[in-house]
């Protein structure tokens, strides 16, 4: 009985071990930000996996329209392939950070591995935009004490998140909408995505019409949309007044 219930202990702790490396909101791992404490008014919208053609260029318009600023988790590969997307965005006064190189799930990466990803990032939004925040999302979610100890010797600032859409199963904007409904409950970090890590050009229609959606439901409710470091109450770093078109 007693080795049964150690086993049964063992097992219970690694599952535990196994969610806490991607549970957006864990903290086991190491402290990462999600968002305020619940009722504030506030919502930070973040975007991962772009740059991407045509659709960030379609959420440019809709957080224009709306005048909300957004927080955007750049990959470096796509960077690298559209920097005139990353300067849009910089130009539109969006935060943008580092969503790695070709976003691998870094729970499986070496020290070596994650550092270079996350470097190799930073030089591509460096060379695209200039200066750009300290902002750093894991792919998938996915860290390990390691990683997140990597991102801050490299000066990065992890950030997860509270609400998602689950946008990256391509499903109906109205999906998209009501599962962030479900979870937002004020102050929180939301996750979306416009583009998509496997290809370039991936569609994102859906989620461009959920922003739209969430934007006009949640001001309408009296919530003020910020970014990341707005609600962290830290400078807008690399941030720049909208260009007139």
């Amino acid at each position: 009985m007693g080795s049964f219930a150690f086993g049964a202990g063992v097992a219970l702790a690694a599952v535990a071990l196994a969610y806490q490396s991607k549970s957006p909101t864990g903290q086991w791992y190491g402290r990462t930000f999600t968002g305020l404490k619940s009722g504030i008014r506030q919502l930070a919208l973040t975007y991962d996996d772009g740059p991407n053609d045509p659709h960030t260029f379609r959420l440019l318009e809709v957080l224009a329209r709306h005048n909300v600023r957004a927080t955007f988790f750049l990959i470096g590969r796509y960077v690298r392939q559209r920097p005139d997307i990353a300067r849009e965005l910089a130009q539109a006064g969006h935060v943008i950070g580092n969503h790695t190189f070709s976003h691998p799930n870094l729970i499986f990466a070496s020290a070596l591995q994650t550092r270079m990803q996350l470097q190799d990032c930073e030089r591509a939004l460096t060379e695209a935009v200039g200066e750009h925040s300290r902002l750093f999302r894991p792919p998938f979610g996915g860290r390990r004490p390691g990683t997140l100890r990597m991102a801050r010797a490299l000066g990065l600032e992890p950030v997860m998140w509270r609400a998602a859409g689950k946008d990256w199963k391509g499903k109906p904007a109205e999906y998209v909408e009501r599962k962030v409904h479900q979870r937002v409950r004020g102050g929180d970090v939301i996750l979306l995505h416009d583009g998509d890590h496997e290809a370039f050009g991936a569609d994102r229609s859906q989620t461009v019409i959920a922003s739209d959606r969430l934007i006009s439901r949640y001001k309408s409710e009296g919530y003020e949309f910020v970014t990341v470091p707005e609600m962290m109450r830290k400078p807008v770093v690399g941030s720049q007044p909208a260009v007139p078109r």
